[in-house]
C-alpha cells in the first residue's frame, strides 16, 4: 500500500515554454505558423529529421535510397509504431498521409511535394515514391510539416484541427485559443526512455518583455525569442541562461502584386515601386535601432548560414534613386501605402523605423497591427497591400524560396509570376550537385533585386532563455525546440 501511494503522489513533471504568438490550426498540412512547428515537433514524428547540422537523419523512416534516376525515393519505415489513438503506423499511413498532402483542400504542403506523383506500398513497412521529377528538396521537406505522420482514421474526421492525432512523444491533451496548448506524455511512443516531461504547456504571449518577465517570475521554464534589448538582462540573471544560434529564418515584406482585393491600379504592381520602397529601407540602421547590431542585414531568402547562401553585397540605402524610380514609373507622392504588422512591440517597432525611413522617399506609410495568425490569413486571401512577415527557414534552400516566388507556390501570397524564375527554380530541383544547384540560385538571388516580390530585410538569430534547471537544451538552425534529452534538475 506504502508504494502505491508514494507511487501515485509523485509530482507530475511539467514543462512551460513561451511562444511569440498563439499558433494556428493544428493540422500539419493546413497550417503555416513558425509556433505552430514548435508544437508539430513535440506532436507529431516526421519521416526523416535534421541534426544540429542540418544533416538528415532517421525519424519514422530507419533508412532509404534512391534510383539511379533520381524519380525514385523507397523508404524503410520503423516497426513496431503506434499513433495516439492506437492505430499502427505502417506504409498505407504513409500513403494516406502524403495523398492527403497533395490532395487536401487548402492544403500548404502541395507545393512541398509536387514532385511526388503516386506513392506505392511496397511492404507492410516500406513505401516507394514515384516522382514526375528528380527533386533535391524532397527529404528536407519530408522534415517538416509534409512528412508529419497523422492517425489516418482520427485525420478522416471532420474535428481532427481542433483533437490532432499524430504519432510523436507527446498526445494533444487540450487548447485554448490565445491562452495555452496542452501535450501529455503519450505512453507507448517508441522511444519514450528519451523524453522526461509528463506534460508540455506552450504559451502564446506575444510581447518579448511580458514573456521575459514570467521566465523571470518562474512561470516559464523556457521561452523563444527573446528581444535582442533583453539578452544583457538574461545574461546578468544568476538563475537563467541563454541559448542563441544563426537562424535559418528572415523577415521581409511581402508586396501584393495580384491577389484578391488588390487593386487593378495598385502601384505595386511595377516592380520599380517595389524596388523604390526597398532602396529607401536602411537595413544596417534598422539592425542597429531595432536590434542593437545581433541581427543580419538581409536582400534574399538563404540565410548566411545555408550553405546555398549568394554572396551578393545588401545594397545600401539610396533615396534619390528610390525617388527617381517613383517618377519613372508615374507615382505621384506622397504615395498613400498601408504595411500589415503582427501586433507585438518588436515588429511594431521595425514597421515605425520603415514608416519613418519611407517617408522620405516619397511613401506616406500607414501601419495595420493584427494579431499573427490573423495577418497569414489576410496575407493568403490577398486582404492586404504590404505585409511584414517572415519564414522560419528550411534546411534545404528550396524549402526557403520556392513556395514564395514560384507563380504556383502556395505561400505565394503576392502572386509574383515570371516564367523565368519558375524555370530556374524547377531546375534547381532537379539536380542533387551542389555546383549547379549554386548557379540557379545566383540568378534567382540577382533577378530578385529588381522584381523585387519580397523586399527581404534581415536574418534572426533563435534566441532562447530558460531556467538554469533546464539541462540539456540546445538551439538549432531551425528554431525549433527538441525536448528529446531535456529535463529538469531536481
Amino acid at each position: 500500500m506504502l508504494l502505491g501511494a508514494s507511487a501515485h503522489s509523485h509530482a507530475e513533471s511539467v514543462i512551460r515554454i513561451g511562444l511569440g504568438a498563439d499558433p494556428d490550426m493544428l493540422d500539419p498540412h493546413l497550417a503555416r505558423t513558425y509556433y505552430g512547428r514548435f508544437v508539430f515537433a513535440a506532436l507529431c514524428d516526421r519521416l526523416v529529421d535534421i541534426d544540429q547540422n542540418l544533416k538528415i537523419v532517421p525519424g519514422l523512416a530507419t533508412d532509404w535510397a534512391w534510383s539511379d534516376d533520381g524519380k525514385t525515393l523507397t523508404m524503410n519505415l520503423r516497426d513496431g509504431v503506434t499513433f495516439h489513438d492506437g492505430e499502427k503506423f505502417d506504409a498505407n499511413a504513409v500513403k494516406f498521409n502524403i495523398e492527403r498532402a497533395l490532395t487536401l483542400p487548402g492544403s500548404l504542403r502541395k507545393s512541398e511535394i509536387s514532385s511526388i506523383e503516386r506513392v506505392e506500398v511496397s511492404g507492410p513497412m516500406q513505401v516507394k515514391f514515384h516522382l514526375k521529377n528528380p527533386d533535391a528538396a524532397l527529404l528536407s521537406q519530408l522534415t517538416d510539416r509534409a512528412g508529419a505522420m497523422l492517425a489516418p482514421e482520427a485525420a478522416k474526421k471532420p474535428d481532427f484541427v481542433t483533437h490532432p492525432v499524430c504519432s510523436g512523444p507527446y498526445q494533444f491533451d487540450s487548447r485554448v485559443q490565445q491562452d495555452r496548448i496542452v501535450l501529455k506524455r503519450y505512453e507507448n511512443y517508441w522511444n519514450k526512455g528519451a523524453y522526461h516531461f509528463d506534460k508540455v504547456i506552450f504559451l502564446p504571449i506575444p510581447d518579448a518583455s511580458v514573456r521575459l518577465a514570467n521566465l523571470r517570475a518562474g512561470d516559464l521554464d523556457l521561452t523563444e525569442g527573446i528581444a535582442a534589448s533583453d539578452v544583457k538582462t538574461v545574461q546578468a540573471d544568476s538563475r537563467l541562461a541563454l541559448a542563441k544560434v544563426t537562424g535559418l529564418g528572415y523577415q521581409g515584406i511581402t508586396f501584393n502584386i495580384n491577389n484578391g482585393k488588390i487593386d487593378a491600379k495598385s502601384p505595386f504592381k511595377d516592380a520599380r515601386v517595389r524596388e523604390a520602397f526597398s532602396l529607401a529601407i536602411d537595413r544596417d540602421a534598422l539592425n542597429q535601432v531595432a536590434f542593437e547590431g545581433l541581427y543580419a542585414p538581409a536582400n534574399q531568402a538563404l540565410s548566411t548560414v545555408s550553405p546555398y547562401h549568394v554572396k551578393l553585397p545588401v545594397p545600401a540605402r539610396d533615396v534619390e534613386k528610390a525617388k527617381a524610380l517613383l517618377k519613372a514609373a508615374g507615382v505621384t507622392t506622397p504615395l498613400n501605402v498601408t504595411l500589415l504588422v503582427t501586433n507585438n512591440p518588436t515588429a511594431q517597432q521595425v514597421g515605425q523605423v520603415i514608416q519613418a525611413m519611407v517617408s522620405e522617399a516619397g511613401f506616406n506609410l500607414n501601419l495595420q497591427m493584427s494579431e499573427f495568425a490573423t495577418l497569414l490569413d489576410r496575407q493568403q486571401r490577398g486582404d492586404f497591400e504590404l505585409s511584414l512577415s517572415g519564414w522560419s527557414g528550411r534546411p534545404d534552400p528550396d524549402g526557403s524560396i520556392y513556395s514564395f516566388i514560384n507563380s504556383k507556390g502556395t505561400l505565394n501570397d503576392g502572386r509574383y509570376s515570371n516564367a523565368q524564375m519558375d524555370e530556374w527554380l524547377n531546375q534547381a530541383r532537379l539536380t542533387n550537385d551542389q555546383a549547379a544547384r549554386q548557379a540557379l540560385y545566383d540568378k534567382v538571388v540577382a533577378q530578385l533585386q529588381t522584381d523585387m516580390p519580397l523586399a527581404y530585410l534581415y536574418f534572426e538569430p533563435r534566441i532562447f532563455g530558460m531556467t538554469k534547471k533546464l539541462q540539456g537544451f540546445k538551439a538549432w538552425p531551425d528554431g525549433l525546440v527538441r525536448l528529446a534529452g531535456v529535463q529538469m534538475a531536481p
